[in-house]
């Protein structure tokens, strides 16, 4: 035997030469394929006129091949040039796919990818690197099968979409309502009218008052915000107290519980003077009659509860006369129209309705929020009434017609409170983000975001003057007359009337805000917690407040 060559070993029992063979081989048919590929790209771009130009070796960008490939080109192709081109694009973005999918380096971890996926472990004659490859592969396909599964579901839901949206027509659609509903329509566009002219008849009266006068009562009102105290303080029930609410002769006042317990208070003593009994669970809303008092045996106020009840009652008695049924979940506000004939309530049902209070009888149930209804009140002149909720949006309403006439937009947060100014065209509105936004009619957009509070704002209320109800109110006792001699005092009454407002908050705080230019002139800090409920009595000696201890009180000027 020569010993010029070198001997080969033989190891029996093994494979080794072959495998060896088997990995080279395959290699090899990698870079053929890669190579044909290559070829194939530049093959098309020469059929291309020109517009891109590749040589071997070339960076090759796959959005100009698609951009000088178009429809024409793609005709001109004979089939298998087409069905080529096609294999190549897919393998090419197979291998970008490739390129950004993470394979482990652990190679158990790779056997345990490849089992996952319901594929052999192992290949005769696979190595470490070999099998990373071939997950890396297998990965690839899998994606780009899921991406055209995708695209395929995503075009069958975008079809669907577009079918219902064709069948969908949007129309708008009218409810019949009933014959006591359009006498309650024609009642108050009559009644409102009437009003409506009377507010704006004082209003140009009020300008005709010398400046000097209006700077001198402008004076006293800061003066006396700012001097507000408190002045009493009452334990009122033994749960929180949840809704105060001044009587329109401003010498009582109602404070509703969350044991159900009404409760009618003389003030400034603080002294119950009856209890009334009905609901059973918290009161959400209380509301004097404007013609409360006037005569025995009439409506006096209103009430609404957790319980779902809305009951109407008289200062003569401790039982309800009246039950308005129909909302379906807690009420948690009511208000009485400025006929005093009609009664708004809103609800978590969804919905807010009008009430005939002469014959218990439900005229309107309106929704339009899309969650719990929470605020509700009627502008001055009994025209419009606002209501706002937890989907943090605003809402005017025409009770001519029945329309929706303007959205109240701004806040980032459920509304909790809202009220008229008499002016009759502004709204404020107190929400869980803290602010107060004031709102002007005439622009239908919000002209003023205060920053109210430190935290969510519970209820607001402006300064409503009553001069059928009221006495003489504190800030013309004051006031130096002096400069004319002719003036006459009622307007001065007037000149106080929407010109300042309380909010109140989970903060503890009662602020007290000018109109006009909103600043903040007092806070009024004397409630351990939150502040549920804020009024202002119609003479503007007082300002009531309940809270979460249980208790009410009473804030006035330091001289009163």
């Amino acid at each position: 035997m020569s010993n010029s060559g070198k001997k080969e070993r033989i190891h029996f029992g093994t494979l080794e030469k072959e495998a060896v063979a088997h990995a080279k081989r395959k290699r090899e048919e990698e870079e053929e394929h890669d190579a044909m590929s290559t070829t194939v790209v530049d093959n098309l771009l020469d059929v291309s006129e020109g517009a891109v130009s590749a040589r071997p070796g070339a960076h090759i960008d796959l959005d100009q091949i698609d951009e000088v490939m178009g429809d024409d080109e793609e005709l001109m192709l004979t089939d298998d040039a087409l069905a080529t081109r096609r294999r190549a694009m897919a393998e090419f973005d197979r291998k970008r796919i490739a390129r950004t999918i993470a394979i482990p380096t652990n190679d158990a971890h790779v056997k345990d990818a490849l089992r996952q996926n319901e594929q052999p472990i192992c290949l005769f004659g696979e190595d470490a690197g070999d099998r990373r490859d071939r997950l890396r592969y297998i990965l690839s396909k899998i994606a780009i099968e899921r991406r055209d599964a995708g695209s395929e579901q995503q075009e069958i839901e975008d079809e669907d979409m577009k079918s219902d949206d064709e069948d969908e027509v949007q129309e708008v659609f009218y409810t019949e309502g009933s014959e006591a509903l359009l006498q309650a329509r024609q009642n108050i566009a009559k009644q409102s009218l009437a009003r409506a002219e009377q507010r704006i008849e004082r209003q140009r009266e009020d300008c005709k008052v010398d400046l000097a006068s209006v700077r001198r009562l402008r004076q006293n009102l800061v003066a006396q915000l700012t001097n507000y105290t408190i002045v009493g303080s009452q334990v009122g029930d033994d749960r929180p107290l949840s809704r105060i609410a001044f009587a329109p002769n401003s010498r009582q006042v109602l404070a509703g519980s969350w044991s159900g317990a009404i409760k009618l208070w003389d003030i400034p003593g603080c002294k119950m003077a009856r209890l009334f009994r009905g609901h059973t669970d918290r009161v959400g809303g209380l509301s004097f009659n404007p013609r409360a008092g006037q005569s025995k045996g009439c409506v006096d106020f209103a009430s609404g509860a957790s319980d779902n009840e809305i009951f109407l009652w008289s200062l003569e008695k401790d039982t309800p006369v009246g039950n308005l049924k129909g909302h379906q979940s807690r009420v948690v506000h009511v208000d009485h129209h400025p006929s005093g004939d009609y009664l708004g309530s809103a609800s978590y049902d969804g919905s807010w309705r009008l009430w005939d209070i002469a014959t218990e009888q439900e005229l309107l149930l309106q929704e339009g929020h899309s969650r719990e209804v929470f605020a509700l009140r009627f502008q001055c002149d009994g025209s419009l009434v606002a209501t706002a909720g937890l989907d943090g949006i605003g809402r005017i309403w025409d009770l001519r017609s029945g329309r929706s006439i303007a959205e109240l937009e701004g806040h980032a947060k459920e509304i909790f409170g809202l009220d008229w100014s008499p002016n009759g065209y502004q709204l404020a509105t107190g929400s869980a983000d803290n602010t107060v936004r004031i709102f002007d009619l005439r622009k239908i957009a919000s002209v003023q975001q205060i920053p109210a509070h430190k935290s969510m704002v519970t209820d607001v209320r402006f300064f409503h003057y009553d001069s059928t109800q009221s006495s003489e109110p504190r800030i013309s006792e004051d006031m130096d007359t002096s400069g004319d001699g002719n003036e006459d005092m009622s307007v001065h009454k007037r000149l106080c009337d929407g010109q300042y407002m309380a909010t109140a908050s989970n903060d503890g705080l009662i602020n007290v805000w000018t109109a006009g230019d909103w600043k903040l002139q007092k806070s009024l800090a004397g409630h351990v917690g939150k502040v549920l409920s804020v009024d202002i009595s119609r003479d503007g000696s007082y300002i009531a407040s309940t809270g979460f201890d249980k208790t009410f009180k009473l804030w006035a000027a330091d001289e009163i």
